[in-house]
Parts: C-alpha cells; structure tokens; sequence
C-alpha cells in the first residue's frame, strides 16, 4: 500500500523508519533513495490511517517495517515474495512484480491531470526522459481525444 500510496521503490519502502512520516505536513521522507538522494513525498490519509493502526498492532521502534531481527528492515525478496503470494490468493493470473505499483501510481498521476514535472519529483528521476516512460497513451485517451477534422467547423457553417 506505501509502495502504490507514494510511488515508492520497494528498497525506499523497505528502509522507510518510523520518524520518516510526519503526520503535520502530511509527507514521508525517503532518505537516501536511488542516487543517495533525500526526497519527500505525499502521506495519503487512507494510508496514514492504515500505518496507525499497523503502528498500533506492531509497535515498531525504528524501522517502519523491521525484518526477523528487528534491527534490521524487513528485505526486499520478502516484499517481492508476499507479494506474489497475494497476487495468486487474489487470482490475478498475469505476471505482474510489486514495482508495478510504483508504475500504476505514475500513470495514475498522469491520467487525472498531475503535471510530469510533479510526477518526476514524486518518483525521484533526475530525467524527464525516465519519467517520460509512463506518458504511454490508453484507450480512453485515444478515444475521448478529438480528430483535428472534427474541431474543423462544418461547410454548411461557412
């Protein structure tokens, strides 16, 4: 849910800690993502009420999602493994892998009109080429998307 919620990595949700959600501002800090870079990205209501009652069943102290030895984060093959697990319990046949949560939340963003520079601060690119990836166009695009002839006016108008 963090993951699809924020647009996360898996290794950026994995290594999320507790003090990286700040409830005030409504933002999760992701320390050192991909390139070692620090970025902020949206806490979603419906997943900070998710993380508080998680909190509250799990108590954990320093990792958000600590692994068997609670020192250290729970690791990405556990991730990538519940989640097909889920995906089969769920009976979704395709082959889809847990990033494709970090792929639905861009193009999500981008079919209800988020800007691509927004989307690209969001995920962390350093290129807009990287994040031109999920400009790809649907068939309700295709579909709702008007001919130049049709915005022609008509000849019984001239």
């Amino acid at each position: 849910m963090a993951i699809y919620a924020a647009g996360l990595r898996v290794s950026e949700a994995v290594h999320l800690r507790v003090q990286d959600i700040d409830s005030q501002r409504m933002t999760l800090r992701v320390d050192q993502g991909k390139a070692r870079r620090d970025r902020y990205v949206m806490l979603s209501p419906k997943l900070l009420a998710v993380l508080r009652e998680y909190w509250k069943l799990e108590r954990p102290r320093f990792w958000l999602f600590p692994g068997q030895d609670p020192q250290r984060p729970l690791t990405r093959a556990a991730v990538h493994k519940v989640f097909q697990k889920v995906r089969r319990r769920a009976g979704i046949i395709k082959q889809v892998s847990v990033h494709g949560l970090r792929h639905s939340f861009a193009t999500h963003l981008l079919e209800s009109g988020v800007h691509l520079r927004k989307v690209q601060l969001l995920l962390g690119h350093r290129s807009l080429r990287t994040t031109q990836i999920y400009t790809h166009v649907t068939c309700d695009d295709l579909r709702d998307t008007p001919s130049p002839l049709d915005l022609l006016p008509d000849s019984a108008e001239r």
